[in-house]
């Protein structure tokens, strides 16, 4: 049986975009990824937490330009009171954005942290998030990237798993980066 950890009562779904899930730019084992975010997402969903979709506003000619194909989002959302999206032109969920009013809105005191890339954007809203006082977990399997080329006389290519484990880990102790997806429970925000 998977030890559970405390419930949250936010999941941040950073970029799960089509261009970084689907087709030639996919992440590596990019069906992993989309059913463990789903998963969060139906269960949060279940549980009343706030479900936020950020949405990378990439620069002209990206494959995440503005209403390109690749910027689409993957989940269907269901926009309502505890569910939303925001547009972000940054790694840093909350730079230049609504998120963190959204969350202190909702009196969130808790986030789980899932998506894309885990050595930018996710780790970036993770730290924003654990410098504003949330608590964070980042399910070990529900956040990836891509392989990091090799770089000649310095190293060989580095594995897409090897580089967001150890995104997830430079985010410190603090952060709770060492759960599987199945581990992460849900509230509604103030229940906890």
């Amino acid at each position: 049986m998977t030890q559970r950890v405390r419930p949250v009562d936010a999941l941040i779904v950073v970029d799960v975009q089509s261009a970084f899930v689907t087709g030639g730019g996919a992440v590596p084992d990019a069906e992993r990824l989309v059913d463990r975010t789903a998963d969060l997402i139906a269960r949060a969903r279940r549980a009343g937490s706030v479900v936020v979709h950020l949405q990378n506003d990439g620069p002209p000619g990206a494959e995440d330009e503005p209403h390109t194909p690749g910027w689409e989002l993957h989940h269907p959302v269901r926009s309502g009171p505890t569910e939303k999206v925001i547009r972000k032109p940054h790694d840093d969920g909350f730079q230049d954005t609504e998120l963190g009013a959204v969350l202190a809105g909702a009196r969130v005191r808790a986030v789980a942290v899932c998506g894309v890339m885990s050595e930018m954007c996710v780790q970036a809203t993770a730290r924003t998030a654990l410098e504003r006082g949330y608590r964070v977990v980042v399910p070990y399997d529900a956040h990836a990237t891509q392989d990091v080329p090799a770089a000649p006389g310095i190293s060989g290519v580095v594995p897409a798993a090897m580089v967001s484990r150890v995104a997830a880990y430079a985010l410190g102790s603090d952060a709770e980066t060492t759960v599987p997806t199945a581990a992460v429970m849900f509230t509604a925000p103030g229940t906890s």
